[in-house]
């Protein structure tokens, strides 16, 4: 694993059990994550299923309580996408709905840094159609990730219509940094 192939700051959108696992996997590999939901309570639910899992994995012996503590230090909370003027990589992990997805890659695309990779964690919209709302369909890709994430190694990386070349190989590095096993698939 290659901790350069891993992006230093990362957020994820909503703090359900996709998100709260993709959060867990990113800072234990090192990553500073903002870690967004728009319901507070959500939000303090998904830091606290991180918590657990983390301690299970400790008790596991397949970490140590100083790595556990590392990687909950990396973890910030938010209820504000406005607040991720620095981020290199979002990955969103929102309801299954265009509508909601959709105004997410709007709002992400206008705070988020232009060379900012958006990722959507869908398994069944289609990611040209995601990419579309924004001013950077390059950039947009699926990152769909296996539940629970923490323990799946899958990740499919779906390129949309207009996803470029370096960002479906820069989300395949950052994939294998965080010890999954990528597999390319193309928007149908």
């Amino acid at each position: 694993m290659s901790q350069s192939d891993l992006p230093s700051k990362v957020a994820v959108i909503g703090a359900g059990t996709m998100g709260n696992g993709i959060a867990q996997v990113f800072a234990s590999c090192g990553s500073d994550v903002t870690l967004v939901d728009l319901d507070a309570a959500a939000l303090d639910r998904g830091v606290g299923a991180i918590e657990k899992s983390l301690a299970r994995v400790v008790k596991k012996e397949r970490m140590t309580q100083e790595e556990a503590d590392a990687a909950m230090a990396r973890i910030s909370k938010s209820t504000s996408l406005g607040e991720l003027t620095d981020r290199e990589l979002v990955v969103e992990a929102v309801s299954e709905r265009f509508e909601v997805k959709s105004s997410v890659f709007k709002t992400l695309d206008e705070v988020t840094p232009k060379e900012c990779i958006l990722a959507t964690n869908t398994s069944s919209i289609s990611i040209t159609e995601i990419a579309a709302v924004t001013g950077r369909a390059d950039r947009v890709i699926g990152m769909h990730f296996m539940n629970p994430v923490p323990v799946m190694k899958l990740v499919e990386v779906i390129r949309g219509h207009e996803t470029s070349d370096e960002i479906t190989d820069q989300v395949m590095r950052a994939s294998r940094a965080l010890g999954k096993e990528p597999v390319e698939a193309n928007d149908y």
